[in-house]
């Protein structure tokens, strides 16, 4: 992949990741009586609970959305893996349409296409390995993992909340999110700081 295309990639992923983290912080301060262990994340967006500042939540997701698919659009130019690219822009879409369809606008909606999102993101850190450096590429894998055995903990808590590991549901579910956040921060980094001109290939 040409250096320009990777730098700008990593730089588009890594701004969309920092600044969805910051609003993450900054609408749980504002949520009056929020509780980050008994409240998923995606009730920062609800409009009916959040009130107003669910509009901060809502455009950050989507911004994170579309800074990813933009992302994907420069990588896409020299990463040789379409199944690779292809779930980053399921992850992509995924968050921007979270953002636009909210919680209190359709929660079936709005679960399934979060939980599509997650999924997609969780695999494609796995994936990861084979474009990247040790020892970034081991922690990659160890991330989407961790974040794979919380969605499958998450959806098996729905009907016994032991599988919660008393984190609560919130808890459990940032234990996707943030995962996830990290391979991307780490990732965009990645690109951005890789010197190397040539294009990307994977490792056998």
């Amino acid at each position: 992949m040409n250096y320009d295309n990777k730098k700008i990639a990593g730089s588009l992923i890594f701004v969309g990741a920092v600044q969805a983290f910051l609003v993450g912080v900054i609408s749980e301060a504002v949520y009056a009586g929020y509780s980050v262990g008994q409240q998923y994340m995606s009730e920062l967006g609800d409009w009916s609970k959040a009130g107003n500042s669910a509009a901060i939540w809502d455009v950050s997701v989507i911004l994170l959305g579309l800074f990813v698919i933009s992302g994907v659009y420069f990588l896409q130019r020299g990463f040789k893996n379409r199944l690779f690219t292809s779930l980053l822009v399921i992850y992509g879409v995924g968050c921007a349409c979270v953002g636009v369809v909210a919680m209190n606008i359709s929660l079936p909606v709005h679960t399934l296409l979060a939980m599509v999102a997650m999924v997609s993101a969780a695999i494609a850190a796995i994936m990861s390995y084979r474009f990247m450096k040790s020892p970034l590429s081991y922690a990659s894998v160890i991330l989407g993992a961790v974040a794979l055995l919380a969605i499958v903990l998450l959806m098996l808590g729905q009907g016994n909340s032991d599988f919660y590991l008393g984190l609560g549901k919130g808890g459990m579910e940032r234990l996707i999110i943030y995962p996830v956040s990290l391979w991307l921060l780490g990732f965009g980094a990645y690109l951005v700081g890789d010197s190397s001109n040539t294009a990307a290939t994977s490792k056998a």
